[in-house]
């Protein structure tokens, strides 16, 4: 990889815009430049009485820290029942806002928190999913699939972020630096805005996922084999990237 004239390479992130913060002290850390390209923007979604079931409910799932947040701005996290979270950041989310007991997958994908045992034992539920649109559909089609009640509430979605030509074009200018791909929707995002030049841009480029799932999209899609992260965390993705070649 390329290291820039003045200072460390070159490290690109998907990540929304405004969500940039830990990724760039981890990154800075590690000895890289991060770049960022955000492609989309979150925002809040008023899930009103579909919150209030959500939250009701003895058995909670959240999908992301951000989901804990958006919720807990707007009152005290119930202090009953059990939450569930995909991972360690969504867990420490949790924690943060009041949740009593938190159970968390070793492998923190939606499949690790699907096989949970004490998910497996909730029978029917009812169970609260704190999400957004488009966000871990896997784990509502399997629970469904189970048979388990679900109240959803889309506390916050993600939208595309328009503009940012100059920056699109410093990043398909750079094809030499890694790219850090935080979610299927990014991805998709990305592919729309390079369109048929997307195979160019990054064919050759070393990528990093959180996920295997988002790597099967990536074979799929012909490109070069990724490297997938333990976990979504930033130290997480930094690891599977590496350090910096000298």
């Amino acid at each position: 990889m390329a290291r820039g004239k003045h200072g460390p390479p070159t490290l690109w992130s998907l990540r929304p815009a405004g969500e940039h913060a830990a990724l760039r002290r981890a990154a800075q850390a590690a000895g890289w430049r991060l770049r960022v390209l955000p492609l989309l923007r979150t925002r809040g979604c008023e899930a009103g009485p579909a919150l209030a079931a959500a939250l009701a409910c003895d058995w909670r799932i959240a999908t992301s820290p951000l989901a804990v947040r958006r919720v807990a701005r707007l009152g005290p996290w119930p202090s009953t029942g059990v939450d569930f979270a995909v991972g360690a950041g969504t867990a420490a989310a949790l924690a943060a806002a009041g949740a009593r007991r938190v159970l968390q997958p070793a492998r923190m994908d939606s499949e690790g928190l699907l096989d949970l045992p004490e998910l497996a034992a909730i029978g029917d539920g009812p169970l609260g999913l704190l999400t957004a649109p488009g966000g871990r559909g896997l784990i509502a089609a399997t629970l469904a699939a189970r048979g388990v009640r679900l109240h959803l509430a889309m506390v916050y979605e993600r939208r595309p972020l328009h503009g940012g030509a100059r920056r699109l074009a410093a990043f398909a200018a750079d094809p030499g630096a890694p790219l850090l791909l935080s979610s299927g929707e990014a991805l998709d995002r990305l592919l729309e805005r390079l369109g048929p030049a997307a195979s160019v841009h990054l064919g050759a480029r070393l990528l990093v996922v959180p996920s295997e799932r988002l790597a099967e999209r990536l074979r799929a899609l012909g490109l070069r084999e990724p490297r997938v992260a333990a976990d979504p965390r930033p130290a997480a993705l930094l690891t599977a990237l590496g350090p910096p070649k000298p």
